[in-house]
């Protein structure tokens, strides 16, 4: 959530940032400030009343003491007046403040300086591209033919017992799963981060605190009798795991990860690119957040980007960097790395990490602040990354590893799998 001060001190900056978000609702700004204006003016005539009501109460008291009553009544009388006055402006007041809170979450977070101006993905700009493409044999197969091959994967099973977008997962196919998962999570702590393991259902107030309500509402699960979220991902309950807490300075940076299943609705994705692994709706993620001072955050965001590409070169696959464009960037994200890998079998890219900095705007819904080295409080930086999602990554590895023989496994998972070919 974007802070009320700075919206109200900087109107048409956040107007022009807002543009390069492709924003829709412009108008939302002005209202912001008008509300804003009419909260602080009913602050100061409710401030301003109260103290002359407490200044009466007290002057009543002395008049009672010195024996005035009859004065001392006739300011009693204007006292009822200012009681109801005050009561009105309370009244008016939160109402006011509600109608803020409103409009104000719908403002997505503004997008760093450096964010490209674009609508769609063809719009985002390659930052960088590693590691070469490979060439696979005559008649080398896409991943979920591979997975039917091998008896890896079972689509239809999922089917069954749930729906689409929900795989089974067999023999090596569920122990490959399992060693990319341990892989991600001690190469995470080597990197410093503590793991924690988490709820994978959250309340209203956390899927608010990071900014996916009410944004993403409609591609959430949602359990209505207990009024739960199920998690689209790890980031909802890390990052909330510190909301309403005011940390010390030498307690940042907070480095967490954790391993959860993730669950999204994906409404209207159809067609053959979301095929397979491409695009499911319960798949397995490791996560890293980290809460930072604000002069480190972005210094911090290249860091974690260069963990996430550590990851794909000890797997040996190809890959791309991208700067997304304000089109293209989530609600809440200030600027958003993302990483794809090379489908050889597909001959496209898959998208499989986005480490985003989100500077204060999640703080800010979290009231997550820490104490600086004056003793003032002030918001905290967030930052997450997936580090990493499963099935494009299983995708990938096993069309790039595929050879007439069976699929390679590289070999920094090799200690994780105990076997070095699927075949």
């Amino acid at each position: 959530m974007l802070q009320v001060s700075y919206i109200r001190e900087n109107r048409e900056q956040v107007l022009e940032r807002l543009a390069v978000k492709n924003f829709k609702q412009p108008e939302l700004v002005d209202e912001v400030v008008k509300l804003d204006e009419l909260r602080r003016q009913t602050q100061n005539t409710l401030d301003g009343i109260s103290a002359e009501a407490n200044a009466a109460a007290k002057q009543i008291g002395e008049l009672m003491r010195t024996g005035k009553k009859e004065e001392a009544e006739i300011i009693k009388s204007k006292s009822n007046v200012w009681k109801e006055e005050i009561k009105k402006l309370s009244e008016q007041y939160a109402k006011v403040e509600e109608e803020l809170q409103q409009k104000i979450v719908l403002l997505p977070n503004l997008p760093h300086s450096s964010v490209p101006k674009g609508i769609t993905p063809e719009d985002n700009e390659i930052a960088l591209e590693h590691g070469k493409k490979p060439e696979l044999y005559a008649g080398a197969l896409p991943h979920w033919e591979l997975a039917a091959k091998y008896n890896l994967i079972d689509f239809e099973l999922g089917v069954k017992i749930t729906g689409a977008g929900f795989p089974v997962y067999k023999g090596k196919g569920a122990k490959l799963q399992r060693a990319l998962i341990a892989f991600f999570l001690d190469e995470a702590e080597k990197a410093g981060y503590d793991e924690m393991m988490l709820p994978l259902v959250v309340n209203e107030a956390s899927g608010f605190g990071t900014g996916q309500l009410p944004d993403k509402e409609g591609q959430m699960y949602y359990i209505g009798e207990d009024k739960l979220y199920l998690i689209p991902t790890a980031e909802v309950p890390i990052t909330n795991l510190y909301r309403d807490v005011i940390l010390k300075a030498d307690e940042l940076p907070v480095k967490n990860c954790g391993y959860t299943a993730c669950f999204r609705r994906e409404a209207g994705s159809y067609g053959a690119h979301v095929r397979g692994l491409n695009r499911l709706h319960q798949f397995d993620k490791v996560e890293i957040v980290q809460v930072v001072q604000p002069e480190t955050s972005y210094q911090v965001l290249e860091q974690m980007s260069g963990h996430v590409q550590s990851l794909l070169q000890k797997l040996e696959l190809p890959y791309r960097v991208l700067r997304l464009c304000g089109g293209d960037m989530s609600f809440a994200s200030a600027l958003t790395y993302d990483m794809e890998t090379w489908s050889a079998a597909q001959q496209r890219w898959l998208e499989v990490s986005s480490v985003s900095n989100f500077e204060t705007f999640q703080s800010n819904r979290l009231k997550l602040r820490f104490r600086n080295a004056e003793g003032k409080t002030q918001l905290a930086h967030t930052l997450n990354g997936s580090a990493l999602a499963l099935p494009r990554i299983v995708a990938t590895l096993l069309e790039n590893n595929q050879t007439e023989k069976g699929i390679k496994i590289p070999e920094v998972l090799v200690p994780y799998t105990r076997f070095e070919w699927i075949d």
